[in-house]
């Protein structure tokens, strides 16, 4: 049976994983718990951040937060929210998708870089990251970053340890700089399209002037066409008119209708969280990053090979795809699919067996694998952070 290590401090921190790399025991690390993605790891001992809650620091006249790694994401917005300010990068919540019932943490966000569809706009959740704290694989706890941007040289360790998936080090604070809440949002809908219409149609609207936050194309579902949504957020005013500019823009493609505020903050949540794509509830669901041009080649190959639904984010630069969870998940498929055209793949859900079996990750090359070794051993000489995760 596993057990479970809930330090509170940074200092316990420290002593568990600098105990665990004179013994060479591997440790799971643990946020909330709502991203089991990866290949399992085997270890005796899982440690978690869940009592590692708080925020830090938060000043609404500088746009910046800083908190524990396991503080509630939950928490940190409705901060946010009582001051209209927000994350930039929209992250996503696993919970639905992936069925499970734990509480999504900051740190959680930061480890596995979680962006939704404001990506086009605002960047990735590393782009806001201007600071963190984390205990490394040799039991050290650094700081990298502030509590302001700076463009400085030399390791940009705020970055590198976004998207590590717990594999470089344990995160124990976070900061990040924010946006102001927009006043309104609106969300034009095109009703129809097939994906290369949509790409074309979604791609010549973010070529435009007009500030388009999310641009994405959902499947067809019984008895309802295919859908193309393009978001404009901001003052009403503005919104207003950047809305008739964008429908002059776009009117070659299709008529379509307006979704006012409320809404769309519902549509651009699903989007954000893939509902579309959460039943049959045993398929395997893979997140492949290509350019948006490719996006509808690689999605209508996948449609065709492994029957799959497709969902499009990032104006057709983000393709969320199901496939059968028998054999490979689809793996040889969507890997061959991506090979075609350059780009990454990622096996979002999938059972532990299936995610032990196949490559869950995009494959590196020789190069990147030899650099991300050395990284690894920096960090971790003795391999003890959520061992062959990644």
């Amino acid at each position: 049976m596993t057990s479970i290590l809930l330090p509170d401090s940074e200092t316990e921190i420290e002593a568990i994983v600098h105990e665990a790399a004179q013994s060479h025991s591997p440790l799971a690390i643990h946020g909330g718990g709502t991203r089991p993605i990866g290949k399992p790891v085997h270890a005796d001992r899982t440690l978690s951040t869940k009592l590692l809650t708080g925020i830090t620091l938060y000043e609404p006249s500088e746009l910046v937060i800083s908190a524990r790694a396991g503080t509630p994401l939950a928490e940190i917005q409705q901060t946010l929210a009582a001051n209209r300010q927000r994350l930039p990068f929209e992250p996503i919540d696993y919970r639905h998708l992936l069925g499970n019932h734990g509480i999504p943490t900051i740190g959680g966000v930061t480890a596995s870089n979680s962006s939704g569809p404001r990506r086009i706009h605002s960047g990735a959740a590393r782009d806001s990251l201007i600071g963190v704290r984390a205990t490394t694989g040799r039991g050290e706890t650094i700081k990298s970053g502030g509590r302001v941007m700076k463009n400085v040289t030399g390791y940009d360790f705020v970055k590198l340890l976004a998207g590590s998936w717990g594999t470089l080090a344990v995160l124990t604070e976070i900061t990040y700089k924010l946006l102001p809440e927009a006043e309104t949002e609106l969300t034009l809908l095109l009703t129809g399209l097939s994906a290369e219409c949509a790409v074309e149609a979604m791609t010549t609207a973010l070529g435009t002037p007009f500030e388009v936050t999310g641009a994405a194309h959902l499947p067809a579902t019984d008895g309802m066409p295919t859908r193309t949504a393009l978001r404009l957020e901001g003052f009403d005013a503005s919104v207003r008119y950047r809305t008739d500019r964008l429908y002059s823009v776009l009117q070659p493609f299709v008529a379509f209708e307006t979704i006012a505020a409320e809404a769309s903050r519902v549509l651009w949540a699903s989007i954000r969280d893939v509902e579309a794509l959460e039943t049959p509830h045993d398929a395997t669901i893979w997140r492949i990053s290509v350019r948006p041009t490719d996006g509808p080649r690689v999605g209508e190959s996948l449609k065709a090979k492994l029957g799959s639904r497709v969902l499009y984010d990032w104006a057709g630069g983000l393709v969320w795809a199901s496939a059968p969870a028998d054999g490979d998940g689809g793996a040889a498929v969507v890997r061959g699919a991506v090979a075609s055209v350059g780009g990454h793949a990622m096996l979002v859900r999938g059972s532990p067996e299936l995610r032990a079996s196949v490559p869950v990750f995009e494959p590196e090359s020789p190069g990147v694998a030899a650099m991300s070794r050395l990284i690894k051993a920096t960090f971790d000489p003795a391999g003890v952070l959520n061992p062959g995760r990644m």
